[in-house]
């Protein structure tokens, strides 16, 4: 039980863990800064459809029943990709450094907020933030909101202070909760492998629980969130295979055989229709007003 309240165990547990995203994503040899270069365009796609921009609306509604305000707001977008957040947060009228080091998603950033960085709402940081001199660069305490929605920045618990070092108000942050849903990885699995069960993410258990034990007030929400993506044959073999291999799935010639005959089985036509996503956890702290916010109340 004492361990169980003892912050240095929960850091080095996190610091230590093998099966936390990003140390799979670099086991299998995927680099997490660039892992959506090659998909950025349907990324994108993705983000600003109809689908994507109700996603984006939902976090932003959240975001602001519990008091936090977008209207002159300095706000710290990172791992921004191509905008999703970033373009609402300016048209709602917040001052957005958007965080963007993948040179494809940059490149999509900056036509998608042309309009808003010409009139000044949006600057483009096309930096990876671990490499970045927070006090040289004058971010200590610089941003009413921090914002980091599923970026493999929050790789552990000092890559978390450094993020928390910019927030004056407030800091959200969110992750995979447990093991990813993707229809196809689940046709795929017991086909290549009789392991029992995807490794599912523990990122939230320990953000949340080191924010208990180190006296942060913050909220906290998990979701269960579902989209569907249609990919051509060969972006879904890719993604089949990226998927395996960040699971510990070593993708030799039989799994690339099995792969791609499933697909030609499976999906006889042009398109593979896939299911996928999880339960992702949101924790929003509170830095400056700690008390329970009420719309009626103000701050």
């Amino acid at each position: 039980m004492k361990e169980l309240m003892d912050t240095s165990v929960w850091e080095r547990a996190w610091k230590e863990d093998p099966f936390t995203a990003v140390n799979r994503m670099r086991k299998a040899g995927i680099d997490p800064v660039h892992a959506f270069d090659k998909k950025a365009e349907s990324f994108n796609k993705e983000v600003f459809s109809e689908e994507g921009r109700r996603r984006a609306r939902r976090i932003i509604s959240w975001l602001e029943d519990q008091g936090v305000v977008l209207n002159g707001a300095a706000i710290l977008d990172i791992g921004a990709a191509s905008g999703g957040f970033t373009v609402p947060f300016a048209q709602e009228g917040a001052q957005v450094t958007a965080l963007e080091p993948s040179t494809p998603l940059v490149r999509l950033l900056e036509e998608n907020v042309a309009e808003l960085a010409a009139d000044g709402k949006v600057g483009i940081v096309a930096e990876p933030f671990e490499d970045i001199d927070l006090a040289a660069k004058g971010w200590e305490k610089a941003f009413d909101l921090v914002f980091v929605s599923m970026c493999p920045v929050l790789t552990d618990w000092e890559a978390v202070e450094r993020v928390l070092r910019c927030a004056r108000q407030f800091c959200y942050m969110s992750t995979m909760v447990g093991s990813p849903e993707h229809s196809l990885l689940d046709e795929l699995w017991p086909l290549v492998t009789d392991r029992p069960g995807k490794p599912g993410n523990m990122e939230m258990a320990y953000l949340t629980q080191l924010l208990l034990l180190k006296g942060y007030a913050f909220q906290s929400l998990v979701t269960r969130e579902i989209k569907t993506t249609v990919l051509t044959h060969s972006a879904a073999f890719d993604e089949a295979i990226s998927m395996l291999k960040v699971s510990g799935i070593e993708a030799d010639e039989r799994v690339r055989h099995i792969v791609a005959e499933h697909l030609a089985r499976k999906y006889p036509g042009e398109e593979v229709t896939i299911r996928q996503g999880g339960r992702f956890g949101k924790v929003l702290v509170r830095l400056q007003s700690q008390h329970m916010y009420s719309r009626g109340e103000g701050q």
